[in-house]
């Protein structure tokens, strides 16, 4: 957070955002991560509060807070490094395609197996074709 703060002023909900952009929306902080973070980052005198409308606070880096980041960029560099893949992860997991299919298997195997003639050997046959649809996909180059 340290280092988005210190690439422009933010607020805590800024921040949720712009780390939940970097992901891909793979992973959002909440306000009970973000909120004492920035608390304990202003107690440390890494971030100080700047003049802004409205009840939200905004924070940016102070002279301390810019060292402590030139001093730790290996580190900077490879969380963001971090986010990053987990961005291009669920890029490629949570594709609009995937999502509707996943969608439509979901509700196509909740309308079946809800029906009452459903029996042992109906639910071998799915279980069987879900199977063979995984071993497909595990195949997939």
């Amino acid at each position: 957070m340290l280092k988005l703060i210190a690439d422009a002023p933010r607020h805590g909900y800024d921040l949720i955002r712009e780390i939940e952009g970097l992901t891909g929306g793979g992973y959002a902080p909440s306000p009970g991560v973000v909120y004492p973070t920035l608390s304990m980052l202003d107690e440390m005198g890494l971030i100080e509060e700047q003049q802004s409308e409205g009840a939200k606070k905004r924070f940016a880096a102070s002279d301390e807070g810019r060292a402590h980041l030139a001093e730790n960029a290996a580190v900077v560099d490879g969380l963001f490094a971090r986010l990053a893949a987990v961005g291009a992860e669920s890029e490629r997991t949570d594709g609009a395609p995937i999502r509707r299919a996943m969608g439509n298997l979901r509700q196509v195997l909740q309308h079946r197996l809800m029906r009452e003639d459903v029996n042992e050997d109906t639910l071998h046959d799915v279980a069987a074709l879900l199977d063979e649809a995984a071993q497909k996909i595990e195949r997939l180059k």
